[in-house]
C-alpha cells in the first residue's frame, strides 16, 4: 500500500533554499555549503555506490548489526509501531528492521523525491501488506507526519551515522525535533560511527576508485545545472582530512588554481588552495554518543557494536527532560 506525500516541499530544481544556502555559504571567509544539498538524484546514486566500496566500512558494519540485533530491537520496542525513517535514501537496510518488528506502517522521509519514490515502490513490492507513505522533505526542518501514523506508537529509524554530519548544537536540535515529531514514548534506533584510526577513516572518505570524489564534485555540477552557474568543476579536487581536535572527517573541494565564477548573478573568486567545506562526519565514543542522545531528549535503552567497535547502533526512548537535579 503506497501513497505519496510531498509535505509541501518543492523540487530542489526550483528550491530557493538551495540558492540561498549556496550564495550565503560561498560568501563566507571559509566557503561552505550544507551537506544536505549533495542529494539530488545523481548524488543519491553516487552515495549508494559509496556504501558498496571496500573502504567504506559503516554500511556493511551497520547491516551486520541489524541482521544480528533487529529481533532484539523488536522485543524491546514491541509490535505494531509505525516506523519513521529520517533520510531514508535507498532504504537498503530497512527490510532488516521491518522484517523483525511487525510494523504497523512505514514512513520514509528524504529530500530527493524521485529517489525516494523509486525506493518506496521497491520496498512496497517486498512488503505488499504494509502501509507505506513516503514524505518528500528536508528532515532537518519541521515535518508534518501523515495521519497514517496517528494511532500507532512510533519508532524512528536514523541509520548510517547521518547525525555525525551535524555540529553538536545542530545535532542536539535535530534530536529534540525528532522527539517532538515522534512524540512521548516514541523510540529511536540510530547509528553512530565510532572514533578510530585515521588510517581507517580517511580512505573511507577518499576511496581509490574516486567515487567519493565524484560525489563531492557533483555538488558543483548541481549548482551549474540548477542555479545557472559557470563553476569550472575541472579546476576543483576532492579532499578528505581528519580533524582530530573536533573528532571528525572533513570533506572539502579545493581550487587547484586561482579561479572565478558566477552563480545567479553573484560573482565569486577563489585562490589556489582555497576550499569549499562541504561535509563533516563526526565520530563518537560510547559516552559522548549517549550524552548526545540525552541532550536531545532521548534515554538510551540498549546499545550494540561490532567486535572491532567501529560502529554502534543505539535504541533510545523519548522521555520528558528532568527538572532537577
Amino acid at each position: 500500500m503506497l501513497e505519496i506525500d510531498r509535505n509541501d516541499a518543492r523540487s530542489t530544481a526550483f528550491d530557493p533554499a538551495f540558492r540561498d544556502d549556496v550564495i550565503a555559504g560561498l560568501s563566507l571567509p571559509q566557503k561552505a555549503i550544507p551537506a544536505r544539498w549533495f542529494y539530488d538524484h545523481r548524488g543519491s546514486e553516487l552515495f549508494e555506490e559509496i556504501t558498496r566500496l571496500p573502504e567504506y566500512y559503516p554500511t556493511r558494519t551497520e547491516r551486520a548489526l541489524l541482521e544480528r540485533h533487529a529481533p532484539e530491537v523488536g522485543r524491546i520496542a514491541g509490535p505494531h509501531r509505525a516506523v519513521v525513517e529520517f533520510g531514508s535514501g535507498s532504504s537498503a537496510k530497512t527490510p532488516l528492521l521491518l522484517g523483525a518488528i511487525d510494523p504497523a506502517a512505514y514512513v520514509p522521509i528524504d529530500i530527493s523525491g524521485e529517489f525516494l519514490r523509486e525506493s518506496a515502490e521497491a520496498l512496497g513490492q517486498a512488503f505488499p501488506a504494509l502501509a507505506i507513505q513516503p514524505v518528500e522533505a528536508d528532515f532537518t526542518r519541521p515535518i508534518r507526519l501523515p495521519v497514517l501514523v496517528d494511532k500507532h506508537p512510533r519508532l524512528g529509524f536514523f541509520p548510517g551515522s547521518t547525525i555525525g554530519n551535524l555540529q553538536a548544537p545542530a545535532a542536539v536540535d535535530l534530536l529534540r525535533a525528532m522527539a517532538g515529531t515522534l512524540g512521548a514514548g516514541a523510540m529511536l534506533l540510530i547509528g553512530m560511527d565510532r572514533v578510530k584510526s585515521p588510517d581507517v577513516l580517511v580512505p573511507a572518505y577518499d576511496d581509490a576508485q574516486g567515487v567519493t570524489a565524484a560525489f563531492n564534485l557533483n555538488l558543483l555540477h548541481r549548482i551549474n545545472r540548477e542555479l545557472g552557474g559557470d563553476v569550472p568543476v575541472s579546476l576543483f579536487r576532492h579532499r578528505a582530512i581528519w580533524n582530530d581536535g573536533d573528532a571528525r572527517i572533513e570533506m572539502h573541494l579545493e581550487a587547484t588554481r586561482d579561479l572565478a565564477f558566477a552563480i545567479d548573478g553573484h560573482d565569486f573568486a577563489m585562490a589556489a588552495g582555497e576550499t569549499i567545506h562541504t561535509e563533516n562526519s563526526h565520530k563518537y565514543g560510547p559516552r559522548s554518543a549517549r550524552q548526545m542522545l540525552a541532550a536531545g531528549g532521548w534515554t538510551t535503552l540498549a546499545e550494540w557494536t561490532d567486535p572491532q567497535q567501529n560502529f554502534a547502533l543505539l535504541l533510545a526512548e523519548a522521555r520528558p527532560m528532568p527538572i532537577a537535579p
